[in-house]
């Protein structure tokens, strides 16, 4: 089964509309995403990720929810894996 998680869009580092992508934190876990298919979306929102990509934009208190589930589950830690430093 495939997962997409919310994260919340701390940097955007290339702003071409192909290549557009930025660095997205995950609870605390920072992972560079694609954001070429939101194309509106910007510094402080939070978007729905799969597979590196974001898919789709989704509001704060939908992306708490998804992580209160995830925590109560233990499945943060399958997002630490190689995990980025926290700069």
């Amino acid at each position: 089964m495939c997962l997409a998680v919310p994260g919340q869009i701390a940097t955007i580092e290339a702003t071409d509309p192909v290549l557009r992508s930025g660095r997205v934190n995950f609870g605390g876990i920072f992972k560079i995403v694609n954001l070429s298919c939101v194309p509106d979306a910007r510094v402080g929102d939070y978007v729905l990720v799969h597979a590196g990509m974001a898919i789709s934009t989704v509001d704060e208190s939908e992306a708490e929810q998804v992580f209160d589930y995830l925590r109560q589950m233990g499945e943060l830690d399958d997002l630490a894996a190689g995990q980025e430093t926290n700069r």
